[in-house]
């Protein structure tokens, strides 16, 4: 069984920053890529960023490349998410997912575990 578990959102002016972080469960976690996702309301779930299960390689949206960095560290199971210069459009919650397999970083159906998310809200 996996679990994984969000951290350190909050409220934050435009042009902020904030650090998420995703504790994962399960002596696997190295083995697998992982992979941010955000939830705005009323808009479907869409990607942010992934790594690879070493964390060499990583992948963005166009609306967050530049400004967000994901990064990982095998040794304590966790990946984070970098958020700087943050916009409203970036109110969301933020979810991390560990990813199962596939060929694109981007497809939800290509995860299989899924935190509970944790809420970003930026002020203009």
């Amino acid at each position: 069984q996996v679990r994984l578990a969000e951290f350190g959102g909050g409220l934050v002016q435009t042009g902020g920053s904030l650090r998420l972080s995703c504790a994962a469960s399960g002596r696997t976690f190295s083995d697998f890529p992982m992979g941010w996702f955000r939830q705005s309301p009323g808009k479907e779930r869409e990607f942010v960023a992934a790594s690879s299960w070493s964390g060499g390689s990583q992948y963005y949206a166009d609306s967050v490349k530049g400004r967000f960095t994901i990064s990982r560290d095998n040794n304590v199971n966790s990946v984070y998410l970098q958020m700087n210069a943050l916009k409203p459009e970036d109110t969301a919650v933020y979810y991390c997912a560990r990813r199962r397999s596939g060929t694109d970083f981007s497809r939800e159906y290509e995860y299989d575990y899924w935190g509970q998310g944790t809420q970003v809200t930026v002020s203009s």
